[in-house]
């Protein structure tokens, strides 16, 4: 899939609110929404799902990457994570680990605008991922 287009932003942009508005955050009070398109142009969301013990909690990222599960698999292309004001917000750490599992180096990561996406090998440099276990694992 080639860099999104303007438009292909606004519309994950959307996707990603409407997920916010769903998210379960009665601790917090942030809602998060995210969308992401994947390689074969599908869409998926997630929100965050808050629990009483913090540890507990799912960050929309995680979501997203059950939905992606739930829809069959595949590997994300581009994602947009929202507050639930539709303002953007980067993915934590955990979140961009997950997210190189589900869509590697190459996913684009849009920044505060579609023009300031960036590559998740930028936000995660030397992550480690499924090729690191085959590589380095004992047989």
């Amino acid at each position: 899939m080639s860099p999104l287009s303007n438009d292909q932003w606004t519309m994950l942009r959307h996707e990603a609110q409407q997920a916010a508005a769903r998210a379960y955050a009665p601790y917090s009070k942030l809602r998060v929404g995210a969308a992401a398109l994947t390689t074969d142009g599908r869409l998926i969301t997630g929100q965050n799902v808050e629990n009483a013990s913090y540890g507990l909690t799912l960050c929309a990222e995680c979501s997203l990457v059950s939905d992606l599960a739930r829809q069959g698999g595949g590997r994300l292309a581009a994602v947009m994570v929202v507050a639930g004001d539709g303002e953007h917000l980067t993915p934590c750490g955990r979140c961009r680990q997950l997210l190189f599992e589900h869509g590697g180096p190459q996913l684009e990561v849009c920044g505060d605008r579609p023009e300031s996406s960036a590559l998740l090998d930028t936000l995660i440099p030397g992550a480690f991922g499924p090729a690191d276990l085959d590589a380095r694992s004992e047989a």
